[in-house]
């Protein structure tokens, strides 16, 4: 049985696609592999995001923004953006799904709470349609 890979790619790989990718990371374990990143990446991870996967016992507290490479998208089966617009490159034969998601950027923690919600929501539905 092949691997699964799974992308997930906002602007800034700092709140919604790094959560994401916790997530999966957390719930699929070695079953997934999993990559996150942005095409305008940050300088950090959001720490209301990092405060707010703590609360539910997944530390970020390491992770760092990542660029969007094609290689990147050229190396996973699914790719997840959450707003990147145009930016994240396309690649015939891949599934491709857009998540409209709130931007947590610039929001405290309990703004993030059900931003981070709704991403393990679909993190689980995302789990069962993979192979």
């Amino acid at each position: 049985m092949t691997q699964s890979s799974v992308l997930f790619v906002c602007v800034h790989n700092a709140g919604r696609s790094q959560m994401a990718a916790a997530f999966l990371t957390h719930l699929a374990g070695d079953r997934i592999e999993v990559r996150s990143a942005g095409s305008a990446p940050a300088d950090a991870v959001n720490p209301a995001a990092v405060e707010a996967m703590a609360e539910v016992g997944i530390d970020m507290s390491a992770e760092v923004p990542k660029v969007l490479t094609t290689a990147a998208v050229q190396e996973s089966d699914v790719v997840i953006t959450m707003g990147c617009g145009d930016d994240c490159p396309f690649f015939p034969g891949k599934r491709y799904e857009d998540w409209k998601l709130e931007d947590p950027a610039g929001q405290g923690v309990a703004a993030v709470r059900p931003i981070r919600d709704e991403i393990k929501r679909r993190v689980e539905e995302l789990i069962a349609s993979l192979p």
